[in-house]
């Protein structure tokens, strides 16, 4: 006769007793006898209520998605011979989506004779990177996908700031400096 470790609905563990009889303890109590470890030996089995437990499972699993932080990407479209304003416009815009959150894939688009100054499109890429290093870091390394030169930007993780920081110790000193040399 197969026998199972027992877990009443307590959390106390009750033993190995043989199926029928945590069966019977289950019916005894109204609830459900639940075989939580199959591949153990022997297989542990619980007393639980199933439908509130699955109730609880998916509250936990629905709440656990609504605090996950989605991160979209957004796509930035360059030229290589891109003019200064529409250049600052452009990283203007990286800028604000980095801040936000966001992975941004900047792209260079070549067109005609374009693909033969490939360097062009690099330098307009290694220039963005220069201007948006304290909000971002390259996540992947400027590279050809056909007429496009793409790269991708992540946000960089925020700073944490450390009670009783490097600030407030430098203020501290420079007040006893000047009471020292009065």
């Amino acid at each position: 006769m197969p026998e199972v470790l027992l877990i009443d609905d307590q959390g106390v563990k009750v033993g190995v007793i043989p199926v029928r009889e945590a069966l019977a303890l289950a019916d005894e109590r109204e609830l459900d006898l639940v075989e939580v470890a199959p591949q153990a030996r022997p297989p542990v089995c619980r007393i639980m209520d199933y439908g509130k437990y699955r109730f609880m499972q998916q509250k936990r699993d629905k709440d656990t998605r609504k605090k996950q932080k989605t991160q979209s990407v957004k796509e930035m479209k360059m030229r290589p011979k891109i003019d200064v304003h529409d250049y600052d416009f452009k990283v203007k815009a990286i800028k604000n989506f980095l801040q936000a959150g966001h992975r941004v894939k900047v792209s260079i688009f070549f067109r005609g004779r374009e693909m033969a100054f490939q360097d062009k499109g690099r330098e307009v890429l290694n220039r963005v990177v220069a201007d948006c290093n304290e909000l971002g870091k390259v996540d992947s390394t400027p590279r050809m996908e056909g007429r496009y030169m793409r790269m991708m930007l992540a946000p960089l993780p925020p700073a944490v700031k450390k009670p009783g920081g490097k600030a407030e110790e430098s203020a501290e000193g420079s007040k006893e400096k000047a009471s020292a040399a009065e």
